[in-house]
């Protein structure tokens, strides 16, 4: 009996999608853009974060020792600095090394003629666990024994934080707009559906259905079409986005810019479309014959 009654409701629900094919079809296109906006915003914030995040293992601070310390002495800073909080590890620079490094990056060595690693300090490389604390870190260091002065890139650090800030707060305000619009639009859709149908369900309530039994055809229509929705959605995504990550990767010349492989976030990317779809499907159908099963 179940299951008669199971087959009943997905027959409906079918037969109902294509005796109203253009309304379905616009259902789903509205899902489809609606979820490609949402995802398209996800992904930008998911990938700014990445990027935010590449910055913190690869941002850091110089701290420069004072010049009157030996170099042992020097070295014995390295438990007071990676004591401090937000600072992932601190890595000591010999100020040989560090003259090394400062010659080879340039292709003339007449420019250095005369010079050596003396005009140069013992210095730390200090890494942070959050880019947003760098201020905090930054004064932190400052107030070392032994640190003589600290050299930070503040103000590259909080524009990164403020686009992620931002880019988080749109993504998460379009996804709730989004939602509202395309529950209001599948609400709508199969309320056309119900008004051609409101004699037969007043008929059906007067001899004894139950509203469960008048409410899951429509039900079922509004899963299918978000299912449908869904996978079309899904299915753009990830061919817009890997087209657009290999041109942004090879047009944008960027060394710190990297774009997350689709793969790596494909099935949360499809469970929340899955979810939104069904759900926006559902609580339409559920919405939209409401009032037609007061009778």
């Amino acid at each position: 009996m179940r299951g008669n009654r199971f087959g009943y409701y997905i027959r409906e629900g079918v037969s109902s999608i294509f005796n109203h094919g253009f309304m379905s079809f616009a259902s789903v296109c509205i899902i489809v853009a609606c979820l490609l906006i949402m995802g398209s915003f996800t992904l930008l914030a998911l990938n700014v974060d990445n990027v935010i995040d590449n910055m913190e293992s690869q941002n850091e601070i110089m701290a420069f020792v004072d010049e009157s310390l030996t170099e042992e002495q020097g070295r014995a800073l390295e438990s007071a600095i990676e004591a401090l909080p937000n600072v992932d590890r601190a890595v000591f620079i010999t100020r040989e090394k560090a003259w090394e490094d400062f010659v080879e990056t340039y292709e003339n060595p007449r420019f250095f003629e005369g010079l050596d690693s003396t005009v140069t300090r013992d210095r730390y490389v200090v890494y942070l666990d959050d880019i947003s604390r760098m201020e905090e870190t930054y004064e932190a260091l400052r107030q070392v024994e032994g640190i003589d002065w600290v050299r930070a890139q503040l103000r590259i650090s909080q524009g990164f934080v403020r686009i992620r800030n931002v880019v988080t707060l749109v993504s998460m305000g379009l996804v709730a707009v989004l939602f509202v619009i395309s529950l209001f639009i599948m609400s709508n859709t199969i309320k056309l559906t119900t008004v051609e149908r409101r004699d037969e369900i007043a008929i059906m309530k007067m001899v004894g259905a139950t509203s469960t039994f008048i409410r899951w055809p429509f039900v079922v229509q509004g899963l299918i079409l978000g299912l449908i929705g869904s996978l079309v959605s899904f299915t753009l995504e990830w061919g817009l986005y890997q087209l657009l990550a290999q041109q942004l990767v090879s047009g944008a010349g960027i060394s710190f810019l990297s774009v997350i492989p689709f793969y790596k976030v494909s099935i949360p990317i499809l469970i929340a479309f899955g979810v939104v779809g069904l759900g926006v499907g559902a609580i339409g159908s559920s919405l939209a014959i409401k009032n037609y099963l007061k009778v």
